[in-house]
């Protein structure tokens, strides 16, 4: 099932993840993510201002900015930690802040992705539903795990937390892992009611169907057979530069072989 309107759903988290398909993770190979999901940050919603600086304006409570786009600093209750932090831009305190993807890059590209257009990937890296402005080090902890692997250590936004991936991965076709979705259906039985979220950012994705496998080669042609060689004696053995000759190369005779120790011309 692929969420298809852009309006608030009566949806619940867990009913809507009974309909995300269970599979295994398919393989990592050619993961770029620049490549396979454009650079980071683009202005995909084409509003003047890179997503990076949409989400911090999004999530902190009180910001500044330079200009309408580039937000300074500000001050938001992070939710993966529950605590009240503050940003400030610069070379050594901007990255204490990060963006974060609740579904991985790297999780999506090995849940589905991979089938997903260039353009559906892009607004998938970019789309505010899969984003939050979260502590750095939080982020970092959680690299490209998935519900299974790693939770917000404030377990009061974890419902929200598994919700929304829930709801990215059915806005975007992606399937779950067995224990990723054992790992969902622990923490929304928590909470049953919670709601599934919507986004109008992203495109619908397409049904990409497999490029039919090419015929197989044909069968190389036997090797041609080694010409027959022969020599009247030793000496136009020699001549040609083939002594001494071993049995089973070509030449070789037991005519030539006079003492019959399986190597001819040797003397």
């Amino acid at each position: 099932m692929v969420i298809a309107d852009s309006t608030v759903t009566n949806t619940t988290a867990i009913a809507l993840l009974a309909t995300v398909a269970i599979k295994g993770k398919a393989p990592k190979t050619g993961y770029d993510r620049t490549a396979n999901f454009g650079a980071a940050w683009l202005d995909v919603d084409r509003n003047g201002c890179d997503t990076r600086n949409d989400i911090l304006a999004r999530d902190l409570l009180t910001s500044v900015k330079e200009g309408t786009c580039t937000v300074l600093h500000g001050s938001f209750f992070e939710p993966y930690t529950g605590q009240n932090l503050n940003f400030l831009r610069g070379n050594t305190t901007s990255a204490l802040i990060q963006i974060d993807h609740l579904v991985a890059l790297s999780n999506a590209w090995q849940t589905g992705a991979q089938q997903l257009s260039s353009a559906q990937r892009i607004s998938f890296a970019n789309d505010p539903l899969n984003l939050l402005a979260v502590d750095g080090r939080s982020n970092s902890q959680k690299g490209d795990g998935d519900t299974a692997t790693w939770l917000p250590s404030n377990k009061a936004f974890r419902c929200d937390y598994v919700s929304r991936q829930v709801s990215v991965k059915a806005t975007y076709g992606l399937w779950v892992t067995q224990a990723e979705h054992d790992a969902m259906v622990r923490v929304l039985t928590g909470c049953p009611d919670a709601l599934a979220l919507t986004s109008s950012f992203a495109p619908a994705p397409v049904v990409v169907v497999p490029a039919p496998a090419p015929p197989p080669a044909p069968a190389p042609a036997p090797a041609p057979a080694p010409p027959t060689v022969t020599y009247k004696n030793c000496s136009e053995a020699r001549a040609a530069g083939a002594a001494p000759i071993g049995a089973g190369q070509p030449g070789y005779s037991k005519n030539l072989d006079r003492d019959g120790d399986g190597v001819a011309c040797d003397d």
